[in-house]
């Protein structure tokens, strides 16, 4: 059930969408800039269902044959405007996420959260999905769902998912419920949202889950964790609860990073 806090939210976050319903020609541009991208580096893309939302997908290689497939979860993209006006589609200017997949030479699959990439005024979706509710049971649900329709069966396969800032936050949510799930990596993640949220000044997502807050990962799943030293999106200081709470997990920080350089660039020699 939802506190009083998040009825508040759902009340304002109406009010707010009615003011931006009537289409984004701006997320459109987005999108098709993304797309073309995609298809520049060989990625294939379909819509797939997951649990009550359709998710846009880009896959590149055969991920039924493959031994390793590579999940990339992209970050929070345009959730807000300004800080007082929410985002009529929150799709990502730039996909850094995307951008390191194109880098990735093994079969890979990129998900998009649900009223992303063009879906924003599909059913269901409202601003409540991409603001307080970004990292939701509602949302995580979905994703994992539309997932597993892209995979091979369980037993058979082994996956590394790869989340880049709130993308790394739904990657840990996501790991402890998806099978053959055997490795970890986050870019740039708030992995304390609300450490994070209160650093820099935004009001807590009470609608969302913490991965701070939340039992370590099994042990049998190896996690990196990348920190960029300059990074004032996500600080470094806002990570040590999470870290302090997952002892097995590996951290590394790069000196003269920020929260997107120079990910992209290093990408290939991370991955080797």
């Amino acid at each position: 059930m939802k506190s009083k806090l998040d009825r508040v939210w759902v009340g304002l976050l109406a009010l707010c969408w009615l003011a931006v319903l009537g289409g984004c020609p701006a997320g459109r541009l987005h999108q098709q800039r993304i797309e073309s991208f995609a298809t520049a580096h060989g990625m294939v893309s379909h819509l797939t269902q997951g649990q009550g939302f359709q998710h846009l997908i880009y896959t590149r290689g055969d991920l039924v044959a493959a031994r390793r497939v590579r999940i990339y979860l992209e970050g929070d993209g345009l959730p807000w405007v300004n800080r007082h006006r929410i985002a009529p589609d929150p799709t990502p200017r730039d996909p850094l996420a995307l951008r390191l997949m194109a880098r990735d030479p093994l079969p890979a699959l990129y998900v998009g959260r649900p009223c992303y990439h063009g879906l924003s005024n599909a059913d269901r979706c409202w601003p409540w999905l991409w603001t307080q509710g970004r990292y939701s049971e509602e949302v995580v649900v979905s994703m994992l769902r539309a997932i597993e329709r892209q995979l091979p069966p369980a037993g058979s396969r082994r996956l590394t998912l790869i989340g880049y800032s709130g993308g790394g936050v739904l990657a840990l949510l996501i790991a402890e419920r998806l099978q053959g799930v055997d490795s970890l990596v986050t870019i740039a993640a708030n992995l304390d949202i609300d450490a994070w949220a209160d650093r820099q000044g935004y009001s807590r997502l009470t609608g969302s889950l913490n991965p701070a807050t939340r039992p370590p990962l099994e042990p049998g799943i190896s996690q990196l964790h990348l920190i960029g030293e300059r990074d004032d999106r996500v600080p470094p200081a806002t990570l040590s609860r999470f870290l302090a709470r997952n002892p097995d997990a590996g951290a590394r920080v790069f000196r003269g990073f920020d929260h997107r350089c120079c990910w992209v660039e290093v990408w290939p020699s991370i991955l080797r």
